[in-house]
């Protein structure tokens, strides 16, 4: 975990936004919009961070001619939107990993385990359009392997997906933090997700659905294991 510094003088009149990127790049870590940047947040930036944010998204509006004065519709829009990013669609990219507790695999459990589906939103990077899906998560673990709770698939799949992004680096960055988690002989991961800049505008076509998957381990190399995952979260998926 990084440590960071009390605010300095010198910060005065800096905004907030600069001093978090002026740190991220002095560290040469990335800030791309699916990173989780939580590390270089120092405490009651993000309350300062919001109030940024909502003086930006007022220009926004007045920009697109919208009376935020006398519409009283629109009058705490700027807030709302500053506070949906920051707390709620865009939270992955603020807050710190969940806690999740994981437990050594006392049995040595090694048949194939089937999580899902998890309800998962998250924003297409493009458009800041809404992604909204199901995911399942297929786990060979070994005696070695940590086991975590049904619901902390749930969290961990959240705090990801919780950023603007595309979806095949969201299924691989799941992937990867469960992985870490986890240590599996095999994990694999399918999402099944409707994507609101097709859907909203662009084409404007309602029936489309993206599925994609990750596979690792043993459901690369064993092709009847990773038939069987399929087979049995198609019967879920009817």
């Amino acid at each position: 975990m990084t440590t960071h510094s009390p605010h300095s003088a010198a910060d005065e009149g800096v905004p907030v936004s600069v001093r978090i990127r002026e740190r991220l790049k002095a560290a040469h870590r990335r800030f791309h919009a699916n990173d989780n940047i939580s590390d270089f947040i120092r405490p009651g930036e993000l309350e300062q961070l919001l109030d940024e944010v909502q003086g930006k998204i007022a220009g926004v509006l007045e920009s697109l001619v919208i009376d935020t004065e006398s519409d009283h519709n629109t009058q705490d829009t700027a807030r709302r939107v500053a506070k949906m990013y920051l707390h709620e669609v865009f939270k992955g990219r603020y807050a710190k990993i969940p806690a999740v507790t994981e437990f050594p695999n006392v049995e040595r459990l090694n048949e194939l385990m089937i999580v899902g589906p998890v309800t998962v939103r998250s924003a297409c990077s493009h458009h800041f359009c809404p992604i909204i899906g199901k995911l399942w998560i297929g786990v060979m673990p070994n005696e070695h392997s940590n086991l975590i709770g049904l619901s902390k698939y749930a969290r961990l799949a959240e705090w990801i997906m919780s950023r603007p992004q595309i979806q095949e680096e969201a299924v691989t960055q799941v992937a990867d933090l469960l992985q870490e988690k986890m240590q599996p002989d095999g994990l694999a991961i399918v999402m099944e997700a409707d994507h609101f800049c097709m859907q909203w505008r662009g084409v404007k076509d309602m029936g489309s659905k993206m599925v994609n998957s990750v596979m690792r381990g043993a459901f690369l190399k064993d092709a009847n294991l990773r038939r069987e995952f399929l087979a049995l979260l198609n019967q879920r998926r009817d």
